[in-house]
């Protein structure tokens, strides 16, 4: 395999590796040091990437993997807790505090949540994943997947509804 034909089939989920990996580990340095080192286990193993039926669910697999780990090694007490900034040009300052809040206590509210409902909720309502992609790579049974989101999307809910009452009711 040439590294033309290499890109070709990586470079259309490059993305959503990253993605995958911010989430998991918060850093944006981080999660571009994990998506390289999938990329480069991939080239790796390129002469096999052909016999995969979907490249794209085996490397994010391999990046939900990588950042677990990475996450259980020692290095994890070193992880710098970095958040990206939410910006939008055409916004008044007013706006781009509040989107940059409520994207802050999302993220928040998704990271107190179990794993395996953080990960299925960030497949499928961020990286727009199907049903049965999520059974592939979770390796859970269909119904599983359904209650598992439905339990996270119920959670991430309260958590909102809850601050925006400020405790009240």
């Amino acid at each position: 395999m040439t590294q033309s034909e290499f890109l070709e089939i990586v470079l259309p989920f490059k993305d959503k590796l990253y993605r995958l990996a911010k989430r998991l580990l918060v850093s944006s340095e981080e999660a571009e040091d994990a998506t390289q080192e999938v990329l480069m286990k991939l080239w790796s193993g390129k002469k096999k990437i052909l016999g995969y039926s979907n490249v794209e669910a085996f490397a994010m697999t391999m990046t939900r993997n990588f950042c677990l780990d990475r996450l259980k090694s020692r290095q994890a007490g070193n992880l710098k807790l970095v958040h990206s900034n939410f910006s939008d040009g055409g916004s008044t300052l007013q706006q781009q505090v509040e989107a940059r809040d409520s994207l802050d206590w999302v993220s928040r509210i998704m990271n107190e949540l179990p794993e395996q409902q953080r990960m299925v909720l960030q497949l499928k309502d961020v990286e727009a994943y199907d049903y049965s992609e999520i059974e592939k790579l979770m390796d859970m049974k269909p119904t599983a997947v359904r209650v598992t989101l439905s339990r996270a999307r119920k959670a991430v809910r309260e958590k909102l509804l809850e601050k925006h009452r400020y405790g009240i009711g």
